[in-house]
């Protein structure tokens, strides 16, 4: 499924944290989300909570780290009573572009499938 929609990004106490306010439109409706970033300067770590709109309950942090105009973080969740891992990697950070591709492994870390594959561009003013 194709999704069309805008994300508007926030810094927020200087840099060490950032929401996003994320709204699309896809053939099941319209969807409205929040991203949460953090930044924890003793670990030098990012944490990322996501908020549907539609459900109302915060998730589970992923954590990991950017460097070099990339970033993984990662989580274990729970998907059909079964344990799984969740991996979020931003790749080709740039100023004014990024792509995100959230990936779940029921073994292991074994194998990844991707579940949601995101292009963004920076709108010009």
């Amino acid at each position: 499924m194709e999704i069309d929609g805008s994300v508007t990004v926030r810094k927020v106490w200087g840099g060490l944290a950032q929401l996003e306010e994320i709204e699309a439109d896809c053939p099941k409706g319209h969807w409205e989300a929040l991203t949460l970033f953090l930044y924890n300067p003793k670990s030098r770590q990012w944490s990322q909570t996501f908020i549907n709109a539609k459900m109302g309950v915060i998730s589970s942090a992923l954590i990991g780290a950017f460097k070099d105009a990339q970033g993984e973080l990662f989580q274990q969740d729970t998907f059909n009573n079964r344990s799984i891992l969740v991996r979020g990697v931003w790749s080709n950070i740039t100023s004014n572009t990024h792509n995100y591709i959230e990936s779940y492994s029921d073994d292991g870390g074994k194998t990844w499938r991707a579940a949601f594959i995101a292009h963004l561009t920076r709108e010009q003013e």
